[in-house]
């Protein structure tokens, strides 16, 4: 019938996670000739994730013709090996530097998954039985409530030979009436703005997702690319709400912890392995350059983000002129800036008898795993310390506990107090602020018909919804919710 026939020419999008909340990014569209995915993230942080990503991908994963990746990050990529045990086999488009990342990141979050299951599993004999994938929505799970195992390094290792590089700039057809077409998001190595064009009933529509928007001006990555024109917009809004510090101001603030910690204490710095190592190795090797820092060392205590590290100085090609500067100085001047990048677990235990003097940089960046809470289990009751955070911390991750003025935090099955200072610093956010966002979307000319505003906390994304429609002068602005659908006819 008529309606049928409507249905088959417009186009669908379903957003399946980062909708009135920063993580899961996952967005279903449904168009004339090809169902795909953009982004395949794992929620992250709250007591519901685990739910969450146990029943992110309940559907029909081979309806799912191909999936589009905007950037490395877990939020954005971690079910990408779910996706894959559930018997998804078509191509994964991502950047060059995108699906080298994937290459280290993928496996290692599944050897992190593959741990933790059994750790708890073995601390309830009652979950030994439970089989070990996690079961479908619908049936029952009883009492035997487990950690889920999302799935192996060997469905990592599956999905990774998925995945399909596509060069920023250069146009892709995946299907015969969809193109596609990467463009520099200036977030992290390899991330990504997809713009997207589909024939819809004979009239081609142009849709744009942001994917995550770095800050202009920051280190390392260059400034986001602008977008001129789309009929639909789905932006992200993480800091939608408000301004970074200026980069000179964080160079101060960094500066002046450094100066009054070290000489006593240990600078403990939680950092994404992915982006954030990188400018945080970046700017203290700077502050070191011009004088205003004693020569330091560096503990780098994540396996991933030496390997991350390795990767970004093989694409130095594509980073800024000033990342390639320091880099040159601090391979001229190593007695300067000491960089220890730490392997084995004794290596990593082996810092804990450093009670002064050491920068500590470790994952995670929320403190939700990894090596970062050994140390802060460590460092967090000597007021002689400081721990420095300088990326987002989600909602119901330790990180945002500790930011938030805890007093004593749970680690490692003990009570912990915090005692060490406590320091947010903004301006190395990979994140664009609301000034940047706003920047961004101004160069949209004329307004899309339709917006839509993700991956930001719920009162952030209607905030900031608000703002773009009072200032830009937008017809349509919406905060989808998780699982909404919208049809673009």
């Amino acid at each position: 019938d008529s309606t049928a026939m409507a249905e088959r020419r417009a186009m669908e999008v379903t957003f399946l996670g980062a909708a009135r909340e920063v993580t899961g990014s996952c967005f279903r569209v449904d168009a004339p000739g090809a169902s795909f995915l953009v982004d395949c993230g794992m929620f992250q942080g709250g007591r519901d994730a685990d739910d969450k990503n146990a029943a992110a991908l309940d559907f029909d994963v081979g309806a799912i013709d191909f999936v589009v990746v905007t950037h490395a990050h877990i939020d954005h990529s971690g079910l990408l090996p779910r996706l894959a045990a559930r018997g998804f086999n078509g191509p994964v488009y991502a950047t060059p530097a995108t699906i080298d990342l994937l290459g280290v990141m993928l496996p290692d979050s599944a050897h992190i998954h593959e741990m933790e299951f059994a750790r708890t599993r073995d601390a309830d004999p009652r979950r030994r039985a439970r089989h070990a994938h996690v079961p479908n929505r619908g049936e029952p799970r009883g009492d035997r409530v487990a950690l889920p195992l999302l799935y192996t390094v060997a469905d990592a290792e599956r999905s990774l030979r998925l995945l399909a590089p596509i060069a920023y700039d250069r146009m892709f057809e995946p299907a015969g009436a969809i193109r596609f077409r990467f463009r520099d998001a200036g977030h992290i190595l390899g991330s990504a703005i997809v713009e997207l064009w589909a024939d819809v009933d004979s009239v081609t529509r142009k849709v744009v997702f942001s994917g995550d928007l770095g800050q202009p001006g920051r280190p390392v990555m260059d400034d986001p690319t602008p977008i001129a024109d789309a009929d639909v917009v789905i932006v992200e809004s993480t800091y939608g709400n408000r301004l970074h510090k200026t980069l000179a101001t964080t160079y101060d603030e960094l500066a002046r912890v450094l100066a009054s910690t070290l000489p006593r204490g240990n600078v403990i710095i939680p950092a994404f392995a992915v982006g954030r190592t990188q400018e945080v190795l970046h700017v203290l090797a700077d502050l070191v350059r011009q004088g205003r820092a004693p020569a330091l060392t560096i503990f780098v205590d994540s396996p991933l983000a030496t390997r991350a590290t390795e990767i970004t100085a093989r694409y130095a090609a594509i980073l800024d002129r000033e990342s390639r500067d320091v880099a040159g100085w601090v391979a001229r001047n190593k007695d300067k800036v000491r960089i220890l990048f730490t392997e084995t677990p004794q290596d990593s235990m082996a810092i804990n008898s450093v009670t002064s003097g050491a920068v500590i940089v470790a994952a995670s960046g929320m403190c939700e795993g990894g090596r970062v809470r050994h140390h802060l289990r460590h460092n967090l009751p000597r007021e002689e310390c400081a721990i420095v955070f300088t990326g987002f911390q989600a909602a119901g991750t330790l990180g945002r506990e500790i930011v938030d003025g805890a007093a004593r935090v749970r680690l490692f099955r003990d009570d912990v107090p915090v005692r060490a200072s406590v320091h947010t610093i903004g301006g190395l956010s990979a994140h664009g602020d609301q000034a940047a966002l706003v920047a961004w979307l101004s160069a949209f000319r004329p307004p899309p018909a339709r917006a839509f505003v993700v991956h930001g906390e719920r009162a952030t994304a209607v905030g900031f919804a608000e703002l773009v429609r009072e200032r830009l002068h937008w017809p349509s602005v919406e905060v989808p919710q998780r699982g909404g659908s919208v049809r673009i006819a």
